[in-house]
């Protein structure tokens, strides 16, 4: 029951944000103890774990991209967002929300960003 679909620009330019948001479906990002995810892939590279943001609001990022990434939400949409500041070609990969609703683990399709100029 439970749907996530990222959505956002596929081309950024260097230097600029990244932004994306995850749309949900089935379930509100607000109910106790879920939580929420980015997780991108580059090309040829495993996932990396970006940050989370819980029921609450509270937020966690990855050490190495801390300084760059902001998740934010908009509790009435049921929607949460990435924001991922000063791109470099480095970033380019597949973009992933996830969402953990305790019973199970939801995965997005997945949202293909290229930054290049």
């Amino acid at each position: 029951q439970v749907q996530l679909q990222e959505s956002g620009p596929g081309l950024v330019k260097p230097s600029q944000t990244l932004s994306l948001t995850c749309t949900v479906s089935g379930a509100s990002i607000t109910t106790s103890y879920y939580a929420w995810s980015w997780i991108r892939q580059p090309p040829g590279k495993g996932l990396e774990w970006m940050g989370i943001i819980t029921y609450d609001g509270s937020t966690y990022y990855s050490p190495s991209l801390k300084s760059r990434t902001s998740i934010s939400r908009d509790t009435s949409k049921d929607q949460f967002s990435l924001q991922l500041s000063s791109v470099t070609p480095e970033d380019t990969a597949v973009y992933y929300c996830n969402g953990n609703t305790r019973r199970n683990d939801y995965w997005g399709q997945g949202t293909q960003v290229t930054v290049s100029s």
